[in-house]
Formats: structure tokens, C-alpha cells, sequence
């Protein structure tokens, strides 16, 4: 599994935009894949900051993730 860091310096090169980490745990909490966040959340009682819709569809598009 990538790392967020990774996963940002990929978008930056690829997309030109750097998503920020509660949009990628947005989308990783939404597939199922655990996130050190999702426990934190739940320590805390926070939410996840959402990701923009167009950003979530690319995202989903390019790594081949249906929902």
C-alpha cells in the first residue's frame, strides 16, 4: 500500500494538484482500506475532511476502483 506522501508526489506529477491527506483517507475509508486516521477518528470523535467530487472520480478512474 502506497503511503500518503506517495500518493501526493504521484498526483503532483501526474495531475499537477496535491491532494490533501484527509481527501486521500476519504477515499481509501470509502474502499474498505484501513487508515490510521479512521482509528484516530474514532479516539476523537472527528470526521474525515471530504474530498471534491471531480478529484474523488479521477481518482477512482485512474486507479481502476469501482463504487
Amino acid at each position: 500500500m502506497a503511503t500518503d506522501a506517495q500518493i501526493q508526489k504521484f498526483a503532483q506529477r501526474h495531475h499537477g494538484f496535491i491532494p490533501k491527506t484527509g481527501w486521500i483517507a476519504h477515499v481509501k475509508e470509502a474502499h474498505g482500506i484501513p487508515t490510521l486516521r479512521e482509528a484516530n477518528r474514532a479516539r476523537l470523535n472527528r470526521d474525515v475532511e471530504r474530498c471534491p467530487p471531480k478529484s474523488a472520480r479521477r481518482s477512482k478512474r485512474r486507479f481502476g476502483i469501482s463504487a
